[in-house]
This record gives C-alpha cells, structure tokens and sequence, in this order.
C-alpha cells in the first residue's frame, strides 16, 4: 500500500492485460485508488496496448476518476476513482484491439452506475486472444444474465485483423444487487449448433467448408444430434476488411452452454478452422464442466459481487481464472467497509472444480 492506495503487480500469474480489467474494475466498483506496476510484463511486447489504454480511459471517464502514467507502452499506472455515473461513452482501440475485452472491464461497472449506461465500443470484433463477439453473444451474455440484469449487444459493424473498424454498442441499466448463481449440473448435450462466418473478399465457399468439417469432426464422438452451423457471408456494410471464423455451441438440458471456436487466416486451410472450433467443443465437453475454459474467468468478477455464494462446477481452474481469483481476493480483502461502499455484501468467492481426464 501507498498510503491508501492498492499496490498490483501486473506481472505475476497471467501476467496480461486480465490483471489490468479485474483490478480497475474493483477499484472503480470499491473506490479504491491502485496503482499497477510491471503491467503486462508476462507478454513479448510488456506495457500498455491500445486495447488496455482505451479501456483504463473509458473506466476513467465513467467514474470522473483520475489516471496517471495512461500512455501507450507505459508499464505503470495510477487511478484514483470517483463516482461511477451513466450515460454514453465511447471507448476506440484504433486497432483491432478487441471490443469484448473493453466489455469486460467496463460491464462490472456500469451495472452500478447511478443511471442508465450505453457504451459504444470500437475496435476488434473477432480477434485472436479474446472471446469472439459471437462467443459474447450465444454464451456469454445467457450465462451472465443468470446473476439476473439484462444488457443488449448491438453489433453494428464487425471489424477484423489488422484495421479494425468494428462497433458494438452495449446498453444496460443499473442494478441494486447480483443473485448468485449455481451451475452445478451439466445435463446432457441436447443441441449443437453455431455460425461459420466469411466477409470482404472471401468466397462463402470457405464458410462452408469451415462447417463441413467441424461438422465431420463432431460426428466421430457424437452421433446422435443433428449439428446445425450455419455458412454466414456478412454483408459488406456491416464489416470492415477481410477475415473469417467459426464458433460452435453445445447447449444443455439444465441449461448449459459450453463452445468451441476459431479463426481464419492467410494461409490456413479452412478445413483446419473449423477442426480446431470443433476439437476445443469436444474438449470442453469432456471435462464434465458446466461453463467452458473461456468463460471460468469472465464469471469471476460477477460471482463476487453477487450478494451469496454462486458454485460453478467447471473442468481443469485455468491461470486466467487463478488470476481472476487472485486478484479479486486481494482488492476486497484491503477494503475498509465494503459494505458502506457497494449496496449489497460482499462473500466470498466458491469455485467448485472438478477434474475429469480426458479419455
């Protein structure tokens, strides 16, 4: 501690930008002034990317907080948050820096903002080491919306690697608490379906191709269900550039949904997209789980804040969720009175894990 303000080390356990989303996220949520040192020392390129300055700059804005050291390539920060209010506002990577990771960082947030939040979030919709905007759509936002608040996800323009361009505006209204949630039985696999998605210069046939394949995939371990993916070419004024992709959804009878996805690229053979889309589905299938590896660590910050103990039962804990854990523990644990800051109380997180070998 700085006096009173929270020392992070950006550097341990993930050692990305996750660190950087949870610990401002809380600060903004519990007041706490922090300061990140080392930030993204774990990545080849450490320090501040478009991506995480925009996200700090909109986290900033929508509290009137105060940030130093909010730079590109600055590996060391200061926020200070104030009052965390509603209305509009914009955050823009310039990049293909992914949307989905400022809703990350953002959602927390205006959950508990003094009015009504929309957020127009620019940048990457479908980029590589973020959740796809798909993903968002079909798996995250059902799953979330069981701590019972809504949110709509506009995608107004989809933006691919390396320009970018793409939109989505998120609405939401505050909250006076989070219910917990309990997703401890996984049910049985009643439905698999999913989009495989050309745009700009591609040829739909290579959509198709992407779910042909996954689709051949899938029938070597499940034979019984009719497999629904969808070839997808976007309209052209509703993407920016050239890319291509494919995300995969297995839902449950208790209500379960648990994917698989990937995306294409110059050189690799769509074929390849839609077996790894598959494969990471299989996967997740096999570990017993009821959320899948991408969505343990998204759920984090929602379990904490919710007024009870939410159980997860999930397949093998990954380091985006240790750290998630990690640091959501250490932000709450330095707060004075949490209960005089948050209009609900704070319990601690339950994560149950259990951890099946695949066959």
């Amino acid at each position: 501690m700085d006096g009173d303000r929270v020392e992070i080390d950006g550097g341990i356990m993930e050692g990305g930008g996750q660190i950087l989303r949870v610990s401002t996220a809380l600060s903004c949520l519990l007041g706490l002034p922090l300061r990140v040192r080392r930030i993204r020392a774990g990545r080849s390129q450490p320090g501040l990317r478009p991506q995480h300055l925009s996200g700090l700059e909109m986290i900033r804005d929508l509290c009137d907080g105060k940030l130093n050291g909010g730079e590109i390539g600055s590996t060391e920060i200061t926020f200070t948050p104030g009052k965390i209010k509603g209305g509009t506002h914009i955050a823009d990577t310039k990049t293909a820096g992914s949307v989905c990771l400022l809703m990350q960082v953002a959602m927390p947030c205006v959950l508990f903002a003094a009015s009504p939040s929309e957020l127009h979030l620019k940048g990457g919709t479908n980029a590589e080491m973020a959740p796809q905007i798909d993903y968002t759509v079909m798996v995250f936002k059902p799953i979330i919306e069981k701590f019972n608040f809504t949110f709509n996800c506009d995608i107004k323009r989809r933006g691919y690697y390396p320009q970018g361009g793409g939109e989505v505006v998120v609405q939401m209204s505050p909250v006076k608490e989070l219910s917990p949630i309990n997703l401890t039985e996984r049910g049985t696999v009643t439905k698999i379906y999913g989009r495989a998605f050309v745009a700009g210069a591609l040829p739909i046939k290579l959509a198709k191709d992407m779910s042909a394949a996954a689709v051949r995939c899938i029938r070597r371990e499940i034979r019984d269900l009719y497999i629904n993916i969808q070839p997808v070419r976007e309209p052209d004024d509703q993407a920016v550039g050239t890319g291509s992709g494919i995300i995969i959804v297995a839902e449950t009878s208790t209500g379960c949904l648990l994917a698989g996805s990937s995306l294409g690229k110059r050189g690799k053979n769509a074929d390849k997209v839609g077996i790894e889309a598959a494969e990471m589905l299989l996967q997740n299938l096999k570990h017993g789980g009821t959320v899948d590896d991408s969505l343990q660590d998204q759920l984090i910050i929602f379990m904490a804040l919710a007024k009870g103990v939410s159980r997860v039962k999930s397949g093998p804990i990954t380091l985006h969720t240790q750290t998630a854990i990690h640091f959501a523990e250490q932000l709450t644990k330095v707060s004075p009175n949490i209960q005089e800051v948050l209009p609900f109380s704070f319990l601690p997180v339950t994560w149950q894990c259990t951890v099946h070998q695949a066959v």
